[in-house]
């Protein structure tokens, strides 16, 4: 189920520009890990790194079902916990931002209309952190690099489910390569399930020691939960009203 648009309603009107500006900048970080792979494997967050508090450098061999491969852990910044925040703006391929991009466009600026702007960063980033944290405490010993928007977007989402659960959120299915036609569901069940799977997995995880999967599902848990508890905490003092005429956007 893949978001494409929603009702555009909730909180004052105006142009996001904290949200524009994230997405700005990920596309930018991006660009550059494409003619800089050491920024990329020392920039992103290592869970044996931020345990340990030591910046790990040099070539691991790791060994998967599918074969062995070699992690070259480049150096990164110091102190090494600023990993957590370099991390949440860098991305493991075109899909991998593209997706996340995606996702933020669609729900973010719901948020930041009802959080403000300089509200919205702070919570985007301490959702980011939270779900690094997370993914590191479920993996501590791992040396793989994790990187990625994916949990701050997943504090995104749980924001929007708190906030606005009866929007209506555009999405198509897939099956394989065929896209169904458009369709409009609650706000609340294409998040809920997307949390659903997300919850799944990765108590599915607990039980498994490969660490390459490829998904940091406990990231994705730990920046959703932090999400839903801030924005619940927070409802009161949040601007939701709506615009006086909602239409339906791809943001």
């Amino acid at each position: 189920m893949i978001p494409i648009g929603d009702e555009d309603t909730g909180g004052r009107p105006g142009i996001p520009y904290v949200n524009l500006a994230i997405i700005a900048i990920n596309v930018l970080v991006f660009l550059y890990q494409l003619v800089d792979p050491n920024f990329t494997n020392g920039y992103s967050t290592v869970p044996a790194e931020i345990t340990s508090g030591k910046d790990i450098i040099g070539q691991f061999p790791i060994d998967t079902p599918d074969g062995s491969f070699v992690i070259d852990e480049a150096a990164g910044p110091m102190p090494i916990w600023l990993t957590l925040l370099t991390s949440m703006f860098m991305h493991g391929g075109w899909l991998h931002i593209g997706g996340n991009m995606l996702f933020l466009f669609i729900f973010g600026d719901n948020i930041e209309k009802a959080y403000g702007h300089v509200k919205y960063i702070v919570f985007y980033l301490i959702c980011g952190i939270i779900a690094g944290l997370a993914h590191v405490f479920s993996q501590p010993d791992s040396i793989i690099p994790s990187l990625g928007a994916s949990g701050a977007i997943s504090g995104v989402m749980a924001g929007y489910l708190v906030l606005f659960p009866t929007n209506r959120v555009k999405v198509i299915l897939t099956l394989g390569v065929v896209f169904l036609r458009p369709f409009m569901v609650p706000a609340v069940v294409m998040i809920g399930i997307w949390a659903l799977l997300q919850f799944v997995n990765g108590l599915g995880a607990i039980a498994v020691t490969d660490q390459t999967s490829g998904v940091a599902y406990w990231a994705h848990i730990g920046g959703f939960i932090a999400g839903a508890v801030i924005t619940f905490l927070a409802k009161p003092f949040l601007d939701r009203e709506p615009p006086p005429l909602s239409r339906l956007s791809t943001g």
